[in-house]
């Protein structure tokens, strides 16, 4: 693992290392295995519902560790510039699935405002799912501006800008396996 990484025009370092995000992933998916365990039957399989571009590695890691049977798609939502949310959401890449009386677990790589997560709640409303859960590494609860519920958080941090692990900036550092904050410079 490198310490440091400079990306464009910062400079970040090591905050959370490989193993520790594992074993947050490991607590997360526990939780939904015991809590999905009884609702999977004929018929009755969940969606996995990955948000990308960030949310790739988390849903990979974590469908490793999912125990029932399932079904995964993806989404695009873009909300980001730089570092920072622009308070506008676009769906590049939409819902293809029917989820009508079917269990929808969103995954998401952070959490921070709720902006991007209610846009694609309420676009999901309109399909008719049996219940809808999020589940994200990173959850910014200093952040976050909205009222709806977000069950499974594998990490909880502060305001700082991350990278690694799917997320990034200005579309580079998704390929670390660790997660790296930016620096003060």
């Amino acid at each position: 693992m490198k310490k440091t990484v400079k990306l464009h025009d910062r400079t970040f370092r090591v905050m959370i290392p490989a193993d520790e995000l594992d074993r947050a992933i490991d607590r997360v998916a526990t939780l939904i295995n015991a809590d999905y365990a009884d609702k999977v039957g004929e018929g009755e399989t969940p969606l996995f519902l990955g948000v990308l571009n960030g949310a790739f590695m988390f849903m990979s890691e974590l469908m490793k560790k999912v125990e029932f049977n399932c079904e995964l798609s993806f989404v695009k939502l873009a909300s980001y510039s730089g570092m920072g949310s622009t308070g506008k959401v676009s769906e590049l890449i939409g819902l293809r699935n029917n989820v009508e009386g079917r269990h929808v677990i969103i995954v998401e790589d952070i959490v921070d405002t709720g902006e991007s997560m209610e846009h694609l709640l309420r676009s999901l409303e309109g399909h008719k799912p049996a219940s809808v859960e999020i589940v994200t590494l990173f959850f910014k609860p200093g952040a976050f501006k909205k009222n709806f519920p977000v069950k499974y958080r594998a990490l909880e941090i502060g305001n700082e800008f991350i990278v690694g692990f799917g997320l990034d900036y200005n579309e580079l550092g998704r390929n670390f396996k660790d997660i790296y904050v930016v620096t003060n410079n």
